[in-house]
């Protein structure tokens, strides 16, 4: 019932300066993304290596609206390659793009992020990683099932977000449930109207699982994108269903939420990813968290109760 009030407030610049500048903010932060440097990216990579889980990592910045912050965002994927080489811990890892944030809302943007894209992909690949693109907002989804197309005429295992929430996620997941398909499946964290996406919660979860079970009897490559205990146990029950093993799909989640859920589903065989967000320009990511789920929020404002 928050979700869409939150996130409509969260677009008021107003409430982005307040929340920006709370001193208490930025430990709350650190709860969801371990820090602004490639450093503390890579040490994030280092422990959560340590517990048998496996990464995604994610520079924050969306929405750029000219070519140098584009070009500023590959650079940032590029360092973090290098380092992530350097460090030993690059095989296997994977990096999140969102093509908002190498140039999709220019001028010719959809070329633009596409060739932006097309650089960090072959990065990524020469490194031994490899790369998912993000999905962002309802009027951004075509162009970025094309540049995933595009992309995948180069390297045919480029993964893509998906979002449950959506009418028409059904129709888009009967082109990627392919061989070699990567899809990580979402409910959806953007305010989107009822035009194009579930409004109750309920009626996403129903979704998520229809989405769940197109997935795992396709061809191609399932990652569960839930922290929700019912999801994942159905995401278990959908996998033995159609003759998966551990190996052939995965559990994804978040930094920060449910670290003991993803070290118990690691202990018992099951590849999880866990997605690690760095840099700056975190508030976009922090609000949708706070957004998603009431335990996040009441943490946040929790925090700020005792801290005032």
């Amino acid at each position: 019932m928050l979700r869409k009030p939150i996130l409509a407030l969260s677009a008021s610049d107003k409430v982005r300066d307040v929340i920006t500048r709370a001193p208490v903010t930025r430990a709350v932060v650190d709860r969801f993304i371990p820090g602004a440097t490639v450093a503390a990216a890579v040490e994030s990579v280092r422990t959560l290596r340590g517990a048998g889980l496996q990464v995604t990592l994610d520079y924050l910045g969306e929405g750029v609206t000219d070519t140098v912050g584009a070009e500023a965002t590959v650079a940032a994927y590029l360092e973090l390659l290098q380092a992530l080489t350097a460090a030993d811990v690059v095989e296997g890892a994977e990096v999140s793009v969102k093509l908002s944030a190498v140039g999709q809302a220019l001028p010719d943007g959809e070329a633009i992020a596409l060739a932006n894209a097309r650089t960090i992909v072959r990065a990524a690949y020469a490194a031994g990683a490899r790369v998912t693109l993000d999905m962002e907002d309802h009027p951004t989804i075509d162009s970025t099932l094309r540049v995933l197309h595009t992309l995948r005429e180069e390297q045919p295992d480029v993964g893509v977000a998906i979002q449950a929430m959506l009418h028409r996620t059904p129709h888009d997941l009967e082109s990627l449930v392919g061989p070699g398909s990567r899809v990580r499946l979402v409910k959806g964290a953007y305010n989107e109207p009822a035009s194009v996406a579930h409004q109750d919660p309920a009626e996403v979860d129903l979704a998520y699982v229809r989405a769940m079970r197109q997935l795992m009897a396709g061809e191609g490559y399932p990652m569960i994108g839930s922290h929700d205990p019912r999801l994942v146990a159905i995401a278990g029950e959908l996998a033995a269903e159609h003759g998966r093993k551990a190996g052939d799909h995965e559990f994804q989640m978040l930094f920060g939420i449910r670290p003991d859920e993803q070290r118990r589903l690691a202990r018992e065989g099951h590849t999880v990813r866990v997605y690690v967000p760095y840099g700056e320009d975190w508030y976009g990511y922090f609000t949708r968290r706070l957004a998603e789920r009431p335990a996040n929020l009441l943490f946040f404002l929790r925090s700020l109760a005792s801290r005032s």
